[in-house]
């Protein structure tokens, strides 16, 4: 499809519609079509344009979702079906692993959900597969460097010795594998399981260490050193993950106690805008979440989210009954890009008229079972289709987000790598970035830290062996994998010497990272970018 730019553009619509290769595969939006097609040639600059602003509010979706629905629902479903109770049993009471467990299984699963639905999706086509490793070993590179560089550059700190070494160790092993994978050009199921296996071993070794570690220290928890702050409690935490503006805490309740109308709840549970906060925020606060507000009150409306640290666990009864309605909805009318809720049975009847007419009958009989002020007994059950929704909502934002990045390259002429290792890389980072470096300035540089290494094991580990794993077939249990050239092996390599050199330079320096160590990492990711670049644009290549 790369062939099109060379061809008078007269003839790109019909180049366009008549080659195979320039088909999207899934998505709701054929963007080679419209920018090739919809748009005449003069105005390709506006349809770039277009496109690049569509990416961006894409990030912006996938990070919503994400943060304030696919997390907490995963949260609450790990608390209600008491999945640490096993590991944490035989512990006694004053080393509780059970947080730690939700760390580096649901809450890693939670943050690195955009990654890892990103290379599920770029994995389905042996033509993006690129942008997935790209995507995947881009923000390593970008993450254990620039993010890393900054937090030593805003705080300066000692760094944990045991779980960097652990982690630095257990990321090695991980792209040493791919490194394997890719060279070899195929991933067969027994190293697609081998991925998801090395992440379980990675974290029964975090909890095992952990437990040891604690067993060590004695009866209590010893109080922490100067440079180790506490951490910090869910009193500090300055606001609840929910996104209902209803609940303003106990100063704005009223004295005596009212019953509200259903009407006012659901007015209530469907507003994204906390006003209080609204008054005392700055400008570009108030910007950014013009542009959430729309997606905000569209996920209100299709995903329910189960809070268990609130007293009613967040139960809007209006709203949960609408959503009875519209999760399975939305849940038929994305999968597959809507291929089976527009299926019509028999040829007379669809399946998204089915799915809304039981799901409304099933709204009006929960509706009139259960009350406002207290939430029914199977509550649980909505976490579960929050989830489903949030997962289906975040599956078809990257399917969007891939389509258009394979545009874009078709539009500049650059590999899906690059784009992988650039754009994608970035706008799923830049969440990560923002979080580390804040937790940083406010005092736990150490925590900050520890997430750059540890989250991006799972989004490698988990992203290359699930994509791979749900393509493979009975029939044909490989998934062959097509490098882009030189470009490829230089990411493969820059992000394995950036490791090897945090793992030698770091216990060199006694594990006290300074300002010189985060200069160093931020401006090797600047000279790895020119180099991939410059590959890029062949002004760096293999002689024949």
């Amino acid at each position: 499809c790369w062939e099109v730019r060379k061809h008078n553009s007269s003839e790109w619509c019909r180049f366009v519609r008549s080659n195979p290769d320039c088909r999207l595969d899934g998505g709701f939006l054929d963007y080679l079509e419209g920018v090739f097609c919809v748009f005449p040639p003069r105005l390709l600059p506006l349809a770039v344009t277009l496109y690049a602003l569509w990416l961006l509010y894409l990030f912006i979706i996938l990070g919503v979702t994400a943060e304030k629905f696919f997390c907490p629902n995963l949260s609450a479903i790990s608390t209600n079906l008491k999945l640490s109770h096993n590991v944490a049993v035989s512990l006694p009471p004053v080393f509780p692993l059970t947080p730690l467990l939700h760390g580096v299984t649901f809450l890693a699963f939670g943050n690195g959900a955009p990654d890892v639905f990103s290379a599920v999706v770029a994995f389905s086509d042996p033509r993006t597969a690129g942008l997935a490793i790209g995507a995947v070993f881009g923000a390593g590179v970008f993450v254990t460097t620039v993010v890393a560089g900054g937090i030593a550059l805003v705080k300066p700190f000692t760094a944990a010795s045991r779980p960097f070494l652990r982690d630095v160790i257990f990321y090695m092993v991980a792209v040493f594998l791919t490194f394997m994978v890719l060279y070899f050009g195929r991933i067969t199921l027994g190293e697609a399981l081998g991925y998801l296996g090395l992440y379980v071993f990675y974290v029964f070794t975090v909890v095992l260490c952990t437990w040891i570690h604690r067993r060590q220290r004695g009866e209590g928890l010893a109080p922490p050193r100067p440079w180790e702050p506490e951490m910090p409690t869910d009193a500090e935490e300055p606001e609840s993950s929910g996104t209902n503006s209803g609940d303003y805490g106990e100063e704005y309740q009223p004295l005596l106690p009212s019953r509200e109308t259903s009407l006012r709840i659901l007015t209530a549970a469907l507003s994204p805008l906390d006003y209080r906060k609204w008054r005392r925020k700055p400008w570009y606060w108030r910007l950014f979440k013009v542009f959430k507000v729309p997606v905000e009150l569209v996920l209100l409306l299709t995903v329910p989210v189960v809070d268990p640290d609130k007293d009613d666990l967040n139960w809007k009864r209006p709203l949960n009954c609408l959503h009875i309605l519209t999760s399975p909805l939305l849940c038929i009318l994305t999968l597959k890009s809507g291929a089976y809720g527009l299926y019509q049975i028999q040829g007379v009847f669809p399946v998204w008229a089915l799915v809304t007419l039981v799901g409304f009958v099933l709204a009006i009989i929960a509706f009139i079972t259960t009350s406002n002020e207290e939430p029914p007994k199977y509550h649980c059950v909505f976490a579960f289709l929050g989830f489903l929704a949030s997962a289906m909502w975040i599956n078809a934002a990257a399917t969007e987000l891939v389509n258009i990045l394979r545009t874009l390259g078709v539009i500049f002429q650059l590999s899906n790598t690059v784009l992988g290792l650039t754009l994608l890389a970035w706008g799923n980072s830049i969440g990560d970035t923002f979080s580390d470096l804040t937790m940083a300035r406010q005092g736990y540089p150490r925590m900050a830290f520890s997430a750059c290494f540890g989250g991006i094991i799972f989004n490698i580990l988990v992203g290359v062996g699930l994509g791979c794993l749900l393509q493979m077939t009975g029939s044909q249990p490989v998934v062959k994998l097509e490098p882009d050239g030189l470009l490829v092996w230089i990411l493969a390599g820059a992000l394995g010497l950036s490791l090897v050199f945090s793992f030698v330079s770091v216990p060199a320096q006694c594990f006290q990272l300074g300002k010189a160590y985060g200069a160093c990492l931020i401006l090797y990711y600047l000279a790895f970018l020119c180099v991939a670049l410059l590959t890029e644009f062949r002004v760096i290549r293999l002689s024949a």
